[in-house]
């Protein structure tokens, strides 16, 4: 096996276009899933890789870098619209893998129950991949394609996660059910964002849900019904009908049933989005 620490993105390029490798950041999920037992393949470790690392804003929009720890995000001055990604950030397991696991590890790993999935969907966030045929830009939702499968072609790696640009008065909130409070796999989790307008009402709306889906996912009906609706905790709680959770598809597992699931985010829906209206202006 060979095991490569590249410096630079080209060097890193090359490497995966020389034989089939594996890639290590943060290795939060990577050695656990050796099931303690050793590495027999090609690695290619980015942790290295600082032009990968950090948060920047550019005329229209955010740009993550692939390599940004959790802890580097929650810490970073950002704008109201990503309150929700930073509450999925303090949940990702412990300050430890916080401080060490990479938000691009977050969506390459493609778990159902990824924290970071549901807020960066509300977010309209697309992934910027590169591979020695150059780079290429998805969607999130086309990026992720089922459980632990990505649009990820051999020779490529995620070199950022990028988020357009929303109005200062965006609002978004992120809420995670579990058997306990910290250090656990989410039964549900739901994301939203709302952007008000001048008269009060809700001008876009956007929710996501996971852990109830192989793939976490927005729910389109649900957003069509709260624009228009009063930016009022109780005014978009109410919108929310069991006919807008339908895309969803909870399974039975050792965390819940497919029945508990249904009915919990039902009111988690409801919760987060009476806390977009409870997050105070600029």
């Amino acid at each position: 096996m060979r095991y490569a620490v590249p410096t630079t993105l080209r060097e890193a390029i090359d490497f995966l276009a020389s034989g089939d490798a594996r890639i290590l950041a943060g290795g939060t999920d990577f050695y656990p899933a050796l099931n303690d037992g050793p590495v027999t393949f090609d690695t290619l470790d980015i942790s290295r890789l600082e032009d990968l690392r950090g948060i920047s804003e550019a005329e229209g929009g955010w740009r993550i870098g692939a390599t940004t720890t959790w802890t580097d995000l929650v810490r970073a001055p950002l704008p109201p619209c990503f309150d929700g990604l930073k509450a999925s950030a303090r949940e990702v397991g412990s300050i430890q893998i916080q401080n060490a696991g990479t938000v691009a590890g977050n969506l390459c790993n493609a778990s159902p129950a990824a924290d970071g999935v549901p807020p960066l969907l509300t977010l309209d966030a697309s992934v910027e991949v590169t591979g020695a045929a150059g780079g290429r830009t998805l969607p999130l939702a086309a990026f992720i394609t089922g459980v632990r499968k990505t649009a990820l072609q051999p020779g490529e790696l995620v070199t950022a996660v990028l988020v357009p640009s929303l109005p200062t008065v965006t609002r978004s909130a992120f809420r995670k059910l579990g058997a306990r409070r910290y250090l656990v796999i989410s039964i549900a989790m739901i994301a939203a964002v709302v952007v008000p307008g001048a008269d009060g009402a809700v001008m876009d709306a956007r929710v996501a849900v996971g852990s109830c889906s192989p793939v976490a996912q927005r729910l389109p009906a649900l957003e069509q019904a709260l624009v228009g609706a009063p930016f009022a905790a109780a005014a978009l709680a109410a919108r929310v009908r069991p006919e807008h959770l339908a895309p969803l598809s909870p399974i039975d597992d050792v965390r819940g049933t497919a029945d508990y699931r249904a009915e919990a985010v039902a009111e988690l829906v409801a919760r987060t989005l009476t806390d977009c209206c409870a997050v105070e202006g600029p």
